[in-house]
């Protein structure tokens, strides 16, 4: 094991850059920096903590409720690296707030994805953990994301994600000059049989951190693409940021709820109206 000298964290994170006090209990993660202010926009308040390489993190409040963003860039390896980060200067909770590509044909552009659990085919995730380790979302995240979808009225579907390591082979898509990856013509397929719902590149590595340190993690993407019909549009940024931005609310209610009864989870029978 490596001594302290080794460690590259000291007060400051060495990739985020952000510090204890920094960030809230709860953590949006966008893969891109330009989408911190689609998200930021729904907050009453927003100050920019950091911003470093692909990692951009703003912290504010959201009707109350302390919030903070922050960029991880593409892939589950700088996503990984953020959690990792974060997590070590106070943040319990995780949400991903991203696009994706849909492969069921009942999905359209525009609509949310809520993970509940993810296809672990991004290899960050495999460095930590024996491949048969699940990629599980939060229930209480994703209660939280589905009450937030329904209050604002949003279309959303629930379920399975897989997160690959590339856009393009990786997803069954042509690469340079039309390479394809061996297997890649029945990869799509493989996965609408099993009723996969979607397609990106950094949930199942954040859902799995999360569970192996005891930290809650979920997912919502807006379908930018559905792969069954050929349809592409950058529609739904903005109801993915409000519903994440809601569900932290959500979540924090539920912390008081859990407290003032006395039980370490939220169930059901604990309405978050009280």
């Amino acid at each position: 094991m490596p001594g302290d000298s080794e460690d590259p964290n000291d007060e400051v994170q060495y990739h985020v850059e952000v510090g204890e006090g920094d960030v809230a209990d709860a953590v949006l993660l966008p893969g891109n920096p330009e989408r911190i202010e689609k998200i930021t926009r729904f907050w009453d308040s927003a100050e920019e903590m950091a911003h470093h390489r692909e990692y951009r993190t703003v912290t504010g409040d959201y009707e109350g409720t302390p919030i903070s963003v922050t960029s991880t860039g593409i892939g589950s390896p700088s996503a990984a690296i953020a959690v990792e980060e974060l997590a070590r200067v106070g943040a319990d909770t995780f949400i991903r707030v991203g696009s994706c590509g849909a492969i069921q044909p009942d999905m359209a552009v525009g609509d949310l994805v809520i993970s509940t659990g993810g296809v672990r085919q991004e290899g960050t995730s495999d460095e930590y953990v024996r491949e048969d380790y699940p990629a599980v979302a939060d229930y209480e995240v994703v209660s939280a994301l589905v009450a937030a979808a329904e209050r604002l009225g949003y279309d959303y579907h629930t379920g399975i994600t897989m997160s690959a390591d590339s856009f393009y082979a990786g997803q069954g898509r042509p690469g340079f000059e039309g390479f394809e990856a061996a297997g890649s013509d029945e990869l799509v397929e493989g996965l609408k049989a099993a009723n996969v719902k979607n397609i990106e590149m950094e949930a199942s590595a954040i859902m799995t951190l999360a569970n192996i340190y005891g930290l809650r993690a979920g997912a919502v993407c807006s379908v930018f693409a559905n792969r069954e019909t050929g349809e592409f549009l950058t529609e739904g940024e903005n109801h993915a940021a409000e519903t994440a931005s809601l569900a932290v609310k959500l979540l924090a209610k539920m912390d008081e709820v859990k407290a003032e009864a006395g039980v370490d989870r939220w169930h059901p029978g604990l309405s978050l109206d009280q």
